[in-house]
């Protein structure tokens, strides 16, 4: 998850604020040491997939010190917060970190992305890498404005096996299973549940599932189209009650508004026994491999679909989450700089050590031609379950936070938490959201 925001409210900073400090950020390190303030800047996320792009760009500038790459690393949400800021001012990376979606578009519509359109036309090898379905996700109006550049991540409900023994429990294929649960975990002194509710996004996960499993993805698909009065379908009020019945009955550990996803703290809940299960991206597994490796290689992690819900339209197959995230490539950056990162693009990416690597440290690459190096793998079993996952999904839908403009995903994240903690209503909820519509 793991995990990703330009935000309009963002764009009133000054271009001061790109200053921002970077306390929350880490140095490439040696990826750095011989790059020069002309160099092609890189923005990375903590956590995940970063030893293998600090790894990655160490040896690209090795080998192309003419084209060298700045890489910093930030948290993901300070990472969201300077993003935002720096590319409003028009001041973005080389590279622009992103999920795709609608604040892709934003980026677009504002001239702040180039178009690699002609990039992807001249250089098949690059197109042909990919998962159809994935590259499709940096397309905007029909050009190419992002490129995958790690691993797909669907969400995943994951599980403590050991606490499920303790309780007689099997994971819940069905939302009634899934309530059954609750009292029988908090009987035992577990909290069913582990949330990162201090970083909002971790809460959408609930309500993604929940509208896809009883609406089908029809129902988000209206809303991602701005169709008047699309949060009214029946699907999103029945789902967002569904929520609120989880926290009444004790579902999420207590004080779970507190709990942060950035520091890893709602999977350290799970594989420490305090909590049974969490809903999370695909991304945390490395996390936990990294963190917990006696419980990853020992077999006490579990891992499954989210529950279908009696009476409902979706496939119990569909998934949502990230396909990828991908590189945009700043329209703001000089032709030196762009140069240096459509070569690292073309040249410096998935090659077969970073392939490797990713495999190696528990993801799923979003290229061609890896089932053979999955099935090798120590974490086999979980890396073909995800694969599986995003393969044979009938509708993969995008993380909605991403997939709607900057405006209404802070609006829905923000209106999304209050319906946590209990302090708005289903209805209430709606009828914000629908206000949103077309902003």
């Amino acid at each position: 998850m793991n995990i990703r925001k330009l935000r309009s409210a963002a764009l009133a900073f000054s271009a001061a604020g790109v200053a921002l400090s970077l306390a929350a950020c880490g140095s490439a390190g040696p990826a750095g040491s011989n790059v020069s303030s002309d160099s092609a800047t890189m923005w990375g996320l903590t956590g995940g997939n970063q030893p293998v792009l600090q790894k990655s760009v160490e040896s690209w500038n090795q080998a192309n010190a003419d084209k060298s790459i700045k890489l910093d690393f930030f948290a993901n949400d300070a990472y969201k917060t300077k993003v935002r800021t720096a590319v409003g001012a028009g001041e973005g990376p080389t590279f622009i970190y992103g999920w795709g979606g609608g604040v892709l578009k934003s980026y677009v519509d504002a001239g702040q992305v180039a178009d690699l359109s002609d990039f992807v036309a001249q250089n098949p090898n690059v197109k042909d890498r990919y998962l159809p379905s994935v590259l499709k996700n940096g397309v905007v109006d029909g050009k190419t404005y992002a490129l995958p550049n790690n691993n797909v991540q669907p969400v995943v409900l994951y599980y403590n096996k050991e606490v499920f023994d303790k309780v007689g429990a099997q994971a819940p294929k069905t939302w009634d299973e899934l309530m059954a649960l609750v009292p029988k975990f908090k009987e035992a002194g577990i909290a069913p549940f582990s949330l990162g509710g201090q970083s909002k996004w971790p809460d959408l996960m609930w309500l993604e599932y929940l509208v896809e499993r009883i609406g089908g993805p029809e129902v988000f698909a209206n809303i991602a189209a701005n169709k008047p009065d699309a949060w009214s379908d029946p699907a999103v009020a029945q789902s967002l009650t569904k929520i609120q019945e989880l926290v009444d009955a004790g579902g999420f550990i207590n004080g779970f508004s507190s709990v942060a996803a950035d520091s890893n703290a709602d999977q350290a809940l799970l594989y420490t026994g305090k909590a049974a299960m969490v809903l999370q991206g695909g991304w945390i597994y490395q996390g936990m491999k990294k963190d917990a490796a006696d419980f990853v290689k020992g077999g006490k992690l579990g891992y499954a679909t989210f529950p279908t819900v009696s009476g409902g339209k979706g496939d119990p197959a569909n998934v949502v989450g990230n396909p990828s995230n991908f590189w945009s490539i700043s329209a703001k950056a000089t032709d030196a700089q762009k140069k240096a990162a459509l070569d690292y693009v073309k040249d410096g990416m998935f090659t077969d050590g970073d392939t490797q690597a990713l495999i190696d440290s528990g993801a799923v690459p979003v290229i061609n031609g890896i089932d053979s190096k999955l099935a090798a793998s120590p974490d086999k079993d979980f890396l073909t379950f995800v694969y599986g996952m995003a393969k044979n999904a009938p509708s993969f839908t995008l993380s909605w936070d991403q997939a709607l403009s900057p405006a209404q995903g802070d609006a829905m994240l923000s209106n999304l938490d209050q319906i946590f903690l209990k302090k708005i209503s289903p209805e209430q909820f709606v009828a914000t959201m629908n206000a949103t519509i077309g902003k």
